[in-house]
């Protein structure tokens, strides 16, 4: 499949999607968006991909909204006609993961794909930029890194659910203070509220990013990979015990898995695993 804004690899078991507007910083666009869906799809169903890595081409992640979407937004008719087209093209990932339906809207798909989606921060990430990392499973940052909410600095408030996910990663006060300054945030700072699992040198960082990416392809039961996910997002709406339950049925599940028999033979026979994610 060809795309106009976006750059589609998969090789290794990591499938790689690019944004590529470097000449923009990656502003998001319209065209964009419906493409990155169209990757995320295209990587869920394909057997061979293990892990996504969503990054950017060029010194940035994403820039935000492309300003000239924005002020077509402040017409009504145009916004009115684009928000149509929108809702046409949302929901979970076909076949993904078994979660409430509010992980089903234009930025909140992302954990319905039944893979590990990493966001490889390589510049900044504003706006709708930094909201599509929030969404992915794990945050790996270049030390060059920054993020910002942008949105009351624009006149804007928090949307696509911004406050809730930044609130549950870094807590309210920290989400309060992001949203309400629109500050911008330093790589460094990131790690330490949590918000990126770990920052690298700029110099070293597309080969630390596939290092990881490697290590949860090669090393990791594809199906525990899945299950664990699916757990943890639907924990978010769940109370402990109901937590404990579902563990314990998944649990039962596992015992008979391809998985979990190829994880026993490797360790015991003290070689790499061959999981085949059944």
């Amino acid at each position: 499949m060809s795309y106009e804004e976006i750059l589609y690899a998969a090789e290794d078991g990591i499938a790689t999607i690019t944004l590529n507007r470097p000449d923009k910083l990656n502003a998001w666009t319209r065209v964009m968006e419906r493409e990155v869906r169209e990757a995320m799809v295209a990587a869920s169903h394909d057997d061979a991909v293990r892990v996504i890595i969503l990054t950017g081409a060029g010194r940035g992640f994403c820039a935000g909204a492309d300003m000239g979407g924005l002020q077509l937004a402040g017409d009504r008719s145009t916004r009115d006609s684009a928000t149509r087209r929108v809702q046409t093209e949302i929901g979970p990932i076909p076949g993904g993961l078994d979660l409430p339906e509010d992980f089903g809207h234009r930025a909140s798909y992302f954990p319905t794909v039944p893979k590990p989606v990493i966001a490889a921060v390589n510049g900044p990430a504003a706006g709708i930029g930094m909201i599509m990392t929030l969404y992915c499973d794990v945050r790996l940052a270049s030390e060059k890194a920054f993020f910002t909410t942008a949105f009351a600095r624009r006149g804007l408030v928090a949307e696509h659910g911004v406050g809730w996910m930044l609130a549950q990663l870094i807590g309210l006060q920290g989400a309060l203070d992001l949203l309400l300054s629109a500050r911008r945030l330093t790589a460094a700072e990131a790690l330490r509220l949590g918000l990126v699992a770990e920052t690298y040198a700029e110099g070293e960082f597309d080969e630390k990013v596939r290092a990881y990416a490697e290590m949860l392809a090669t090393l990791a039961s594809p199906r525990s990979m899945r299950v664990i996910k699916q757990q943890l997002y639907q924990g978010l709406r769940q109370n402990l015990g109901e937590a404990i339950e579902r563990g314990y049925e998944e649990m039962a599940l596992s015992f008979d898995s391809e998985d979990f028999k190829e994880g026993v033979a490797h360790f015991v026979e003290k070689r790499a695993p061959a999981f085949t994610g059944r």
